[in-house]
């Protein structure tokens, strides 16, 4: 099956639902700007999957800052090449009137998790996030959806969403992509200077030689990070720090 572009969420659905008699699917969500780690999802998917589909959309609700979703990366010729060399079968590239026909009025909301680390920075953050990942799976019903672990806090909310809403779809865990240099491979690092870039690994360095939360934090300020936070909770460490006008996360089994 060659690459396949949608960009009408009716017509992914009814598309969908012709192949999914027989076949199960694997699902990709992403904002687009891939690079590895998105690459290593894909093959994953292939992996384990008849179908997989991919889906690129900068999802406008989950930004608080407007200059921040203004300067996400954008790298559609790119992404499309990558997409096709792993194999993808469907793209689906919706606008956001047709993913929020209502103006984002119905929103899907965690109350306990989400308000806590990226949340507490980002206000209504998780909501963005939970209510698109909630309307995907409802266009795709994916057997399976590939999320990596960098982003551990969104993966934890979007399993425990599976589980509350007795959703089908199974969540599977991709392990972080990493530079060589420790540096987890992110969309965002795009935006990073050549002088940031040099500077960025020392976040997972600190993150997994630190004793605890607050020496961690205090090495990375006096690295020349600005801290948003980092916390020791059930077994991992997380952190969120800004160098320049890029944040950054990463998380470390402790």
């Amino acid at each position: 099956m060659s690459l396949r572009i949608i960009h009408q969420p009716l017509e992914l659905k009814a598309t969908l639902a012709g192949l999914r008699q027989n076949k199960t699917i694997g699902f990709v969500p992403t904002m687009g700007a891939l690079h590895s780690g998105h690459r290593a999802l894909l093959q994953r998917s292939k992996s384990e999957n008849d179908i997989t589909v991919l889906s690129i959309f900068v999802n406008p609700t989950q930004f608080n800052d407007k200059e921040d979703l203004k300067k996400y990366p954008r790298t559609w010729d790119a992404d499309l090449a990558l997409a096709d060399a792993a194999g993808v079968d469907f793209v689906f590239s919706p606008e956001f009137a047709d993913m929020y026909p209502d103006h984002f009025r119905y929103q899907l909301m965690e109350k306990e998790f989400s308000q806590a680390l990226c949340g507490k920075d980002r206000p209504g953050h998780f909501d963005g996030v939970l209510s698109v990942v909630m309307k995907l799976f409802n266009l795709i019903q994916p057997t399976r959806a590939y999320f990596g672990e960098k982003d551990f806090q969104q993966l934890r909310l979007i399993e425990g969403m599976v589980e509350a809403f007795f959703m089908s779809t199974k969540i599977v865990r991709v392990p972080t992509v990493r530079e060589s240099s420790g540096l987890a491979l992110s969309s965002r690092n795009l935006r990073l200077t050549p002088e940031e870039i040099q500077l960025a690994p020392r976040l997972h360095q600190v993150l997994i030689q630190a004793v605890n939360a607050s020496e961690a934090t205090a090495q990375l300020q006096s690295s020349g990070f600005q801290v948003d936070y980092v916390e020791d909770l059930e077994g991992r460490r997380y952190a969120a720090a800004r160098l320049g006008k890029v944040r950054l996360i990463d998380n470390v089994k402790i």
